[in-house]
């Protein structure tokens, strides 16, 4: 009896070690996913160019961005430099390296987007593209874990094209110098190839001859969005027009800052209205702001960059979370429902309303 005792109690303390040891392993279990949660989502934003100016602006809001949440999200910036086969090499790096949660992508060739998925789709990373357009969305619709975060460009346009209408109805003999019922203008155009640009150019002019100005396009710069560009075009182009020009169009304020420069190397645009050539631009970066309340420019078009920052963000962490790209957010989706269109506004001085 004794003997049987001691097997039940030998059993028994077996049971309880088993128990035990089953009890230990399934904390063990559960616990791993507790510290991977724990872990900061890890965000590579591949930039277009460090030195665009709009660009470091958004850049300056995901650092906010990462400041609001310390110990939840980390970035890490990389500059493509202006240059596709950089930003390649980066993107390339980054997959190798294998650390990405998220990736942020501000394309430098609009072209490339097939390019770039097909880089990233194999390791089943979330990527958003935003701020230059892609000129393919096909790419982006293909592969479930991507989108796109950009503006209607043909907004923009409008936006610059009701600017000058404005100032055409409020103060004419301003903006029409030769009384002739002509707008004589210069576009200063970023890219040939850029969707973003063409409509921005386009549809600027639509608008003002929608509303029952003519319009006369004595040059067309391609400028790249930068303002030396711009610039140098401007001054020599004004050795050629001079006083015939009576409005500048800019896709972007840099190169509407770089007129302004040609010019007031003239002596025009230093704020005497009588030796001012209205310029538009797009954007309202903090100098072009400045501008039009000197009275340099006529306007700008609002893109805010921290909305732009704030939208990709939040997409880029629904993709990753497993949810809604827009889930928990008021954007609506585009007619490809692959994208969202944040709105510009006009930004003008109190003088031109």
């Amino acid at each position: 009896m004794k003997i049987l005792k001691r097997i039940l109690a030998f059993l028994e303390c077996i049971a309880i070690v088993f128990v035990l040891a089953s009890e230990c392993s399934t904390q063990k279990v559960n616990a791993q996913p507790s510290r991977l949660r724990q872990k900061p989502v890890s965000v590579d934003v591949v930039l277009y160019n460090f030195d665009d100016e709009y660009i470091s602006l958004v850049k300056q809001g995901l650092e906010e961005i990462q400041k609001q949440n310390e110990g939840k999200v980390v970035f890490e910036f990389f500059d493509g430099k202006g240059n596709q086969a950089i930003q390649n090499e980066v993107i390339d790096e980054i997959i190798r390296k294998g650390r990405s949660d998220v990736l942020l992508i501000n394309l430098v060739n609009t072209q490339d987007t097939q390019q770039v998925i097909d880089r990233v789709k194999n390791k089943n990373i979330p990527v958003v593209f935003f701020n230059r357009e892609p000129v393919a969305i096909e790419p982006i619709k293909d592969y479930k874990k991507s989108y796109y975060v950009g503006r209607d460009s043909k907004e923009a346009g409008r936006l610059q094209g009701e600017i000058l209408i404005d100032l055409w109805n409020n103060d004419r003999n301003f903006i029409d110098k030769n009384n002739d019922g002509i707008l004589q203008y210069i576009m200063l155009q970023a890219e040939r190839t850029s969707i973003e640009a063409q409509e921005r150019t386009e549809y600027s002019i639509l608008t003002i001859n929608e509303s029952g100005i003519k319009t006369n396009q004595l040059a067309l710069s391609i400028s790249n969005w930068k303002r030396d560009l711009a610039k140098d075009a401007i001054s020599n182009l004004f050795l050629k027009y001079g006083t015939q020009i009576e409005a500048i169009i800019a896709n972007n304020d840099e190169m509407a800052i770089g007129a302004v420069e040609a010019l007031q190397g003239y002596g025009y645009n230093k704020g005497d209205k009588s030796k001012t050539i209205p310029i538009v631009g797009v954007d309202a970066i903090v100098e072009a702001q400045e501008f039009v309340k000197k009275g340099y420019m006529a306007g700008t078009v609002i893109q805010d960059p921290y909305e732009m920052a704030k939208a990709a963000y939040t997409i880029g962490m629904n993709i990753f979370q497993g949810n809604d790209p827009l889930y928990g957010t008021q954007y609506k989706p585009d007619e490809t429902g692959v994208a969202i269109r944040l709105p510009y506004t006009k930004y003008i001085s109190s003088n031109n309303s």
